[in-house]
């Protein structure tokens, strides 16, 4: 069953993301890691939020563990700030607009 996560960093930054999502993502943040199938990040009025849709659990908790954790511990500074507020949850359904395309930033849903 897909996994959900949802992490809201207060006070964070799109540099902070940018900087995080180059070490944590292929190719410097251009592609998904492996069993995420969407990655969905912006502004919000106190800080930076990100929704990330994974194939299970156990890809959620494998890239958690290798990969996203170490990688944030990497950047340090020039990324987040502290750990996130985090809501996970099983997919029940995902709906989407068949003649949007998300992925682009002139895009409103």
């Amino acid at each position: 069953m897909a996994y959900g996560i949802v992490h809201r960093f207060k006070g964070g930054t799109k540099e902070q993301y940018d900087t995080s999502l180059a070490k944590v993502h292929p190719r410097e943040g251009a592609d998904l890691p492996e069993g995420q199938t969407l990655h969905i990040a912006g502004p919000t009025d106190d800080g930076w939020i990100i929704v990330a849709i994974h194939d299970s659990r156990e890809s959620w908790e494998r890239f958690r563990d290798q990969t996203l954790g170490p990688g944030l511990q990497e950047v340090g500074d020039e990324g987040f700030a502290g750990p996130p507020e985090e809501t996970t949850f099983e997919v029940f359904t995902v709906q989407q607009a068949a003649d949007h395309d998300v992925s682009d930033p002139g895009v409103t849903l």
